[in-house]
């Protein structure tokens, strides 16, 4: 991975990981394009730089993180599907994210679901999060272990069908990242450095550049998010994926397979 590929996944980052898009997803076909995607660091790449993201939300909701106790208790309960389903399955998980068609296929059919999300559960005004409401979004979320699902539109479905406002379960859905993206940080770190590998200098360079780009991407997805979203609704990213998707599998069966990785 050179710097010009470092900081192009790590726009894509922040653009994608906090729209109902697929973050994972858009960097395997990136990497893949690149030829970059079987290189273990460029993997342990795609999560790390994932702390600037978190950043970014910290940064935006920074009152909201001395709300009461309660508040943490809930992101706890709803975290907690991804530890377990995250350990009983993450050889599955690790194997899924090797193809490039379980990201297109999961992108068309996430993409027809946002198509119908608004006019199912668009129309409540409730923010308030009771601790069921916290768990069935962490359940939800664990869709997104499937590479093309998408986290934050996971979660965000998740949260509207419990008749949260588009924006209450947008919002959850930003401060549920942050345990859950911190501790898959963690672990691809853990792993990588169990399995011997070591960072050089130009390595850890590039991880810097890439936490440093993907922070001040996301600040300003994060805000433009939230804007279109309160006004319009989902139905443009479920455009955006069924394009992308349906592109995607025509790459692969009529004009180059996507083998790469």
């Amino acid at each position: 991975m050179d710097i010009f590929e470092a900081i192009i996944l790590a726009i894509i980052e922040g653009i994608t990981e906090y729209l109902p898009v697929s973050s994972t997803g858009h960097m395997i076909i990136t990497s893949s394009f690149f030829g970059i995607a079987q290189e273990d660091f460029t993997k342990l790449f795609t999560i790390v730089i994932q702390l600037g993201t978190i950043l970014s939300v910290v940064v935006l909701y920074f009152k909201r993180f001395f709300q009461s106790i309660d508040f943490y208790y809930k992101l706890l309960v709803a975290f907690i599907p991804a530890v377990v389903f995250g350990l009983l399955f993450s050889n599955l998980i690790d194997s899924l994210l090797e193809s490039p068609l379980v990201v297109a296929f999961s992108l068309v059919v996430g993409g027809l679901i946002l198509l119908r999300v608004d006019d199912l559960f668009g129309n409540s005004e409730n923010t308030d999060i009771s601790y069921a409401t916290a768990f069935k979004i962490g359940l939800f979320q664990c869709l997104a272990m499937i590479p093309g699902v998408s986290r934050s539109g996971a979660s965000i479905v998740g949260g509207m069908t419990q008749k949260l406002s588009r924006t209450a379960a947008a919002e959850f859905s930003f401060f549920l990242a942050l345990p859950t993206m911190l501790g898959a940080t963690l672990k691809k770190s853990y792993d990588y450095y169990n399995a011997g590998f070591t960072l050089t200098s130009e390595q850890i360079n590039l991880l810097i550049i890439g936490n440093v780009v993907g922070f001040i991407v996301a600040l300003f997805a994060i805000k433009t998010f939230i804007g279109y979203l309160s006004k319009h609704g989902f139905k443009i990213f479920g455009y955006y994926r069924i394009v992308v998707g349906i592109a995607i599998i025509i790459i692969h069966y009529f004009i180059s397979p996507l083998t790469v990785i």
